[in-house]
């Protein structure tokens, strides 16, 4: 590290220096592990699993090397008082929290915590196909109990669920989002959505449910092209991503390069067709970023739940509007001729219907899928306080399933194995709904600048990416999130405007 030349000591602008080259090291590190994850489910043969679970082992406790490394923490401290614009003071803000907490974390935990998740996910994707949770159980009591311990050297004194939430590291942290709000948020959806969904399912309204699902079969490669018109047509730039298939949907990437999955089904188009919705919204969300602040915090995403929103008004309030459909079914008729008969307000209820049998999460109805995510954070939070062992929870899955949603899986793989996630994170669901409650809110304040539906209606994609820009993409992390929720909505969030859109949405469909 460079020193005052005359004093021997270090320059607040050496130390931010050193600051930004950690930084870049953290951050190239956890974006090449995105790219062996991707390469996991993508291309890597079988045979390449024990080999991949050690090279991201390796990876991960590169990066544990450089969030602790002595030199970090000495800028960190040259930089303590030191006079900062807002920028630089939000760049050292997020590297000094990451230190605190993984210099917090004796190296022998840390290392066995990369072993265990590194190789978690090859478990996981054998024990789903396997439909069989007890071939997963012993690699997720590892997960648990690792991270248990990993919350006890953060945090021995707080709640160990609360300190998963909100102290990780990296990709996955969720910061500044307590705890407190989000069972806030769970709250009034349960007080909101559990006696709508009751009230759905004695509607006598019959919607086009079946408006795709009767003209199938859909061949997978015309679906596939139908992907990429569809994801050209929403604006993404193919020079900095590309469409793959995977097991499970996902998409991870930087500025210049967003690895994009989706997986299809010869019954009907519109898994395929969600998940590059969804996965658009991340991709958006992630090419929006400061190009010139990729490898420091502000070319960074601010946390999962802010994430999952950009996914989810994708998803939801573009592409389950009826004026997108408007737009959007000519293009679907051009290549499925089959579906030339139905009209944009069918294809509109059959994307909006509420199941009554919907067991998986990632194909739930926009109302169900909440009670997915409540049911999945009961059983961790359980997990978690040691209320229940690992092998309880299909059973506790089942029965959680039959009392929110009516309805018990028949398989492991249609329960607790269906989702990759608790092969690495605890909690792992939160955020969806977080997100979730996020878009809503942020559709309410975009419709109030934009005639939203007018220009969905035209395929005029591009004001609505700049106002997402201008209030969320490019700030990155320059703002904790509530203060970043805030300055794009108006207000702190809240499920107000989410329940607001499904009462009113779902009324009228449905006849309320």
């Amino acid at each position: 590290m460079a020193t005052d030349n005359n004093s021997g000591e270090t320059t607040p602008e050496a130390a931010y220096e050193t600051v930004l080259e950690k930084s870049q090291r953290i951050l190239d590190l956890e974006k090449t592990d995105f790219l062996l994850r991707w390469d996991s489910d993508v291309m890597m043969p079988s045979g390449g699993a024990p080999a991949r679970a050690s090279q991201r082992s390796s990876i991960a406790a590169a990066q544990h090397r450089y969030r602790t490394d002595e030199e970090l923490g000495e800028a960190l401290d040259v930089l303590a008082d030191a006079d900062l614009d807002r920028d630089r003071a939000a760049i050292v803000r997020e590297l000094r929290r990451e230190y605190e907490v993984e210099t917090s974390v004796p190296r022998e935990l840390t290392d066995r915590l990369a072993s265990v998740t590194s190789g978690a996910h090859e478990d996981w994707k054998q024990a789903k196909e396997a439909a069989d949770w007890s071939a997963f159980a012993p690699t997720m009591e590892r997960v648990v109990d690792t991270w248990m311990d990993w919350a006890d050297s953060v945090d021995p004194d707080g709640d160990p669920f609360e300190t998963l939430w909100s102290e990780r590291s990296g990709y996955h942290a969720q910061r500044y989002i307590d705890l407190e709000t989000v069972e806030t948020v769970f709250d009034d959806l349960r007080a909101a959505l559990i006696p709508l969904i009751e009230d759905i399912r004695e509607s006598e309204t019959d919607l086009a449910t079946d408006a795709f699902t009767a003209h199938g079969p859909y061949d997978t490669d015309t679906q596939r092209a139908l992907c990429r018109e569809t994801l050209s047509l929403l604006g993404l730039d193919w020079d900095r991503a590309r469409l793959d298939l995977a097991p499970h949907p996902f998409s991870y990437g930087t500025q210049h390069d967003v690895r994009i999955t989706t997986r299809f089904s010869e019954e009907t188009p519109m898994d395929g067709l969600q998940g590059v919705l969804h996965e658009f919204g991340h991709t958006a969300y992630t090419h929006g970023l400061p190009q010139e602040h990729y490898g420091d915090p502000i070319g960074e995403p601010r946390g999962l739940g802010v994430h999952e929103s950009q996914s989810r008004f994708f998803e939801n309030h573009v592409g389950r509007t009826e004026a997108f459909w408007e737009y959007f079914l000519p293009t679907v008729q051009d290549h499925f001729p089959q579906l030339e008969a139905i009209t944009p307000r069918e294809a509109y209820e059959c994307v909006n219907q509420v199941y009554e049998d919907n067991l998986i999460r990632v194909s739930a109805d926009e109302l169900t899928y909440h009670m997915h995510i409540i049911l999945r954070t009961e059983i961790e939070q359980a997990l978690v306080a040691g209320e229940i062992d690992v092998a309880d929870v299909p059973t506790v899955w089942n029965d959680k399933m039959e009392a929110y949603l009516g309805i018990r899986p028949e398989s492991d793989a249609e329960g607790p194995l269906q989702d990759p996630h608790w092969a690495g994170q605890i909690p792992a669901f939160i955020t969806y709904t977080v997100g979730s409650v996020l878009a809503a809110q942020l559709d309410a304040a975009m419709r109030a600048d934009l005639d939203v539906d007018a220009l969905v209606r035209e395929g005029n994609f591009d004001p609505i990416h700049e106002w997402l820009t201008e209030r969320i993409h490019r700030h990155g992390q320059r703002y904790e999130t509530d203060e970043l929720i805030e300055r794009a909505t108006g207000e702190p969030l809240t499920a107000d405007y989410f329940v607001e859109y499904a009462r009113e949405k779902y009324g009228e469909l449905y006849d309320l």
